[in-house]
């Protein structure tokens, strides 16, 4: 009977003693998102800025982890941002620049977080610095809307459209370039539309730009847009 308590009395103190070989918790690892885009105020889209020094102003971006945050600022004098005039980082929510007069000009812009998470840049906007003595402007290069580049579209049409605009507010119209080969040819000219329907073959990559013209000399000449059929 002895024995059999004894038994009992190991088989109860070792069976309740704690492992000292159990797993330690581990905390799921918290990620880092990016801060929202901020959204720009000024110089608006379209705008001639009449003074220089500009002053660009934005606002400011949230970060779901509260991360300090700063901007970067880019202005190119193309829209795909190849040669860029100004790159700057800043911890406000505005920047003054001096920029060349007369020229026209594109600006984006991006939120960074502590942890170098960025944001999307901005959507372009284009915009005018006033020149010395300029009585035209000419207008702004054209903007692809559709269809999207390198995209495919079906069937034997294909509508081209695109938007620019002048800021001395100047009636424009249109030439249209277009080929399978590139650079495209002239294809029709002078309409007043932003938007065109062309026959298009199967199995080809087409190609195809836009000139701006004001009526007064002024001309825009848009880069080359590409899809395939």
């Amino acid at each position: 009977m002895k024995k059999y308590l004894l038994t009992l009395i190991i088989v109860f103190v070792f069976g309740c003693k704690k492992s000292d070989d159990a797993s330690p918790i581990v905390e799921p690892e918290t990620l880092n998102t990016a801060p929202t885009v901020p959204v720009k105020t000024y110089p608006t889209n379209g705008l001639l800025c009449t003074e220089n020094p500009i002053e660009f102003k934005w606002n400011s971006a949230t970060d779901k982890e509260g991360d300090v945050i700063s901007y970067e600022l880019e202005i190119a004098s193309d829209a795909g941002f190849n040669n860029i005039i100004e790159r700057v980082t800043t911890n406000s929510t505005s920047k003054i620049l001096v920029l060349e007069k007369g020229i026209e000009l594109n600006w984006r812009l991006r939120a960074k977080d502590t942890q170098n998470e960025v944001s999307p840049y901005s959507p372009n906007w284009k915009f005018y610095t006033e020149g010395d003595g300029v009585i035209n402007y000419v207008p702004f290069t054209p903007s692809l809307i559709a269809p999207i580049l390198d995209t495919k579209v079906s069937g034997s049409m294909a509508k081209l459209e695109w938007s620019s605009s002048d800021v001395d507010n100047d009636s424009l119209s249109y030439d249209i370039y277009f080929g399978e080969t590139t650079p495209p040819a002239l294809f029709d000219e002078n309409i007043t539309n932003t938007s065109y329907e062309i026959n298009i073959n199967p199995n080809q990559t087409n190609y195809w730009k836009i000139i701006v013209k004001d009526g007064k000399g002024g001309e825009a000449i848009g880069a080359i847009w590409k899809f395939k059929s």
